[in-house]
């Protein structure tokens, strides 16, 4: 089952869904790819419900100092907040296009932003927005699925667009040690040939 709240798009809910459910577990391999690179501050960006912000405190627990995670529905951070409460984890609503997110929250060492890019309207600043909320040396992961492009119907009425391969890789320009992944069903591994993958994933530092 995903759960849909007004205004915000798809929502996953692991305790009411099949463990088998192929969209649920494209979800939690997200966030078990990137659990080895979230350490010290950690912010989980349009969280959901939680579920992923309590398995990286849960696993990262000696590693990772706090983790908040925001999202832009309120409903949303409620449900978070009683079901997947961690004494490392705060959650709490946000936008991530809002100029003054980063005097409120402070930087982080860690960034995770899955599924959410191609939520916004103007994908290239809520990139900036992100690097402007990362430390220096701090780590961005980050996925979407590919589409036609931008400014192109994506099929999805959540969506305002999906960014080709080639408009998500040059997103990323100004990070350093840039890394590009890709994934299909719960695999997450480097570009092979003849392969087709529907979504993106970027590992890169500030």
């Amino acid at each position: 089952m995903i759960l849909l709240l007004k205004d915000t798009g798809e929502r996953i809910i692991p305790k009411e869904m099949k463990p088998t459910n192929g969209m649920l577990l494209e979800h939690i391999s997200r966030y078990y790819f990137a659990t080895p690179y979230a350490y010290g501050r950690v912010l989980d960006i349009a969280c959901g419900t939680g579920y992923g912000s309590q398995m990286v405190a849960k696993t990262r627990k000696t590693e990772v100092t706090d983790l908040i995670g925001v999202d832009i529905d309120p409903e949303t951070i409620k449900y978070a907040k009683h079901h997947y409460y961690h004494p490392k984890v705060t959650y709490q609503t946000g936008d991530i296009l809002d100029g003054t997110l980063k005097e409120e929250l402070g930087q982080f060492d860690t960034i995770l932003s899955f599924e959410t890019i191609e939520h916004v309207p103007d994908d290239r600043e809520f990139v900036e927005q992100l690097k402007e909320l990362l430390r220096p040396g701090g780590t961005l992961v980050l996925s979407t699925p590919f589409g036609q492009g931008r400014g192109k119907p994506s099929g999805s009425p959540f969506h305002y667009h999906q960014l080709t391969e080639e408009e998500f890789r040059n997103l990323f320009t100004s990070f350093t040690d840039v890394e590009f992944y890709y994934q299909r069903g719960v695999t997450i591994e480097p570009k092979r040939p003849d392969i087709h993958y529907p979504i993106g994933v970027v590992v890169c530092q500030k």
